[in-house]
């Protein structure tokens, strides 16, 4: 039994699709949490893939790994970075994960004599799915993926039309996201499109409570008031979702305007007034920073599409802030860097990022680009394949073994530095089967991950198939290649580093996955204040003594 007696908010969004329905959920739950109460989120995409593991970055963005090993929607990583909750596999749903539990249910028997259908057994389902994640908090806060009046949303939007009467009236508001266009040739923001969303919103059957009007500018409280009347909403409960210089000034705009008072009013929820001055501090590091600007280069396969580096972006941000400095980032396709050379392309960059990825494309720039930051002494990070193209690069230029490759890119290599995990070998579906999840790291002492970490001991969110070849481990530690992290129950390589270099860290699970604006992640802490040491080393100055590359804590 549920001992407290859940709030839900139902976040849903209409006219076009990346209005911003993920930070919108975010900065709600944010608001409620400075209120003292406890939240979860929880995402609901109507997209057939059981999760988005097999998506192509360009057309999902990027894949969030939680804790339990659950590959979910991007959106998941604004929820956390966002609030204290803890995200789960449970915490995102697609129509593809419900249809196969209904259908696995189906197989079993557990519907003899019946016959299956979206209501109620697909609904039934996802309500299930909501409660199953919704124990023990105050509020939950359910974002629907995609628009209203997409086919594929339809049994999501019927789902939860029905909880508003199996929870009550009273513990369960709608809000609908819209869009609020300027048209410059009238010189007028036009209301129809929200008009029409909400048409459509309430055709199967639920009237939004609250609208959330994206918009790029200030909107007169007359504006306001008409569309409250067209569109059945009370007077108080338009608010606008505005463009905001970063996105961490969100939660602050949205309480100014007073959402969160107004949305514990409506559930009836007795809280604290919120406490914002850790936001109010982000912001002004981001908007103000007392130290500058360093340049960080990221050398990746998907830099077109900036959304599949989100958590990465945000973390790099994240190390600024905990430095004190603003941090431009320089995307770099490492085709380019093979086409030009890493000279042309990472000249005038304060250090140099190599994230993940799949596939062999563009990863010789990447091994370029790995060179040029270790020969150059410029600082160098590099994430899961970062770190084996960082092996592939020291085994080649370092130990001299020519050819040195991953078995990924490279069956035929003469030396699979990087080999297939001994677990994956025989594995044949591709969804759901890497290495996933959190898994123990133990740090070496002495190491500049262990002083960066300030323990001997971590835990690190992992999303991989390979591996460093332990065969080569060896050879690789006498050329002066420090193995600072390992697995210790499956003596894995998980931390990688270079002693006789200002800053050369390497790992192989993705700490942009636990990184927050009020918690940096000390791997980026620590990467964005050796860029800052470059960038002052460069100009001659020094770092002031009052640096800090500690993470700021909430």
């Amino acid at each position: 039994m549920r001992s407290k007696k859940t709030k839900f908010i139902f976040v849903t969004g209409g006219v076009v699709s990346s209005l911003g329905k993920g930070l919108a959920s975010a900065s709600i739950g944010a608001l409620l949490e400075n209120r003292g109460l406890d939240i979860t989120l929880i995402k609901l995409d109507p997209y057939i893939n059981v999760d988005p593991g097999t998506m192509s970055p360009f057309q999902h963005g990027e894949v969030f790994v939680t804790e339990d090993g659950g590959e979910t929607d991007m959106d998941l990583g604004h929820y956390e970075r966002f609030t204290h909750a803890r995200m789960s596999r449970l915490n995102n749903f697609t129509s593809g994960r419900i249809y196969n539990a209904v259908i696995t249910k189906e197989r079993r028997g557990e519907y003899l004599g019946k016959t299956v259908q979206v209501i109620p057994h697909i609904t039934d389902e996802i309500k299930a799915s909501i409660r199953q994640a919704s124990q023990d908090v105050d509020v939950v806060i359910v974002e629907v993926g995609g628009t209203v009046g997409d086919i594929e949303s339809l049994p999501f939007l019927e789902a939860i039309r029905q909880m508003r009467y199996d929870v009550g009236s009273q513990n369960a508001v709608y809000i609908h996201l819209t869009l609020l266009p300027y048209i410059g040739a009238a010189g007028e923001v036009k209301t129809k499109p929200t008009q029409h969303s909400v048409m459509k919103l309430r055709e199967i059957g639920i009237q939004p409570d609250f609208l959330l009007c994206r918009t790029d500018r200030e909107i007169s409280r007359e504006l306001k008031d008409k569309i409250a009347m067209f569109c059945n909403v009370d007077n108080g409960n338009v608010f606008t979702s505005p463009d905001v210089r970063s996105i961490y000034e969100l939660p602050l705009e949205l309480h100014r305007q007073g959402l969160d008072e107004r949305l514990a009013e409506v559930l009836n929820i007795w809280s604290r007034a919120p406490h914002l001055e850790k936001w109010e501090t982000i912001v002004r590091k981001i908007y103000e920073p007392a130290r500058g600007e360093v340049t960080i280069a990221i050398v990746g396969k998907y830099v077109n599409l900036t959304e599949s580096y989100k958590s990465l972006n945000e973390s790099l941000l994240h190390g600024g802030i905990a430095n004190d400095v603003r941090v431009k980032l320089r995307f770099v396709d490492s085709q380019d860097v093979e086409a030009q050379g890493p000279e042309a392309m990472l000249g005038g960059v304060d250090a140099v990022l190599v994230p993940g990825g799949f596939g062999v494309r563009g990863t010789e720039g990447k091994i370029a680009a790995v060179r040029y930051a270790r020969e150059n002494k410029l600082p160098f990070f590099g994430i899961c394949l970062g770190l084996q193209m960082a092996v592939v690069e020291f085994s080649r230029t370092v130990l001299g073994l020519k050819g040195a490759n991953s078995l990924e890119f490279d069956e035929h290599t003469p030396h699979p530095v990087v080999t297939l995990m001994e677990s994956q070998v025989k594995v044949q579906d591709k969804g759901g089967t890497m290495r996933l999840g959190s898994y123990a790291c133990a740090l070496k002492a002495g190491t500049v991950a262990q002083k960066l970490y300030a323990q001997d001991n971590i835990q690190e969110r992992h999303r991989h198939r390979y591996e460093v070849n332990n065969a080569y481990r060896g050879r690789l530690q006498e050329a002066g290649l420090v193995i600072s992290g390992h697995n210790p129950e499956l003596n894995l390589v998980e931390m990688i580093e270079l002693s006789d270099h200002p800053y050369f860290v390497g790992c192989q699970f993705h700490p942009e996955f636990k990184s927050k604006p009020f918690a940096p992640h000390p791997l980026f802490s620590g990467f964005i204040g050796a860029a800052l040491a470059q960038r002052d080393s460069s100009r001659g100055t020094t770092v002031p003594a009052t640096a800090t590359t500690t993470p700021v804590r909430a």
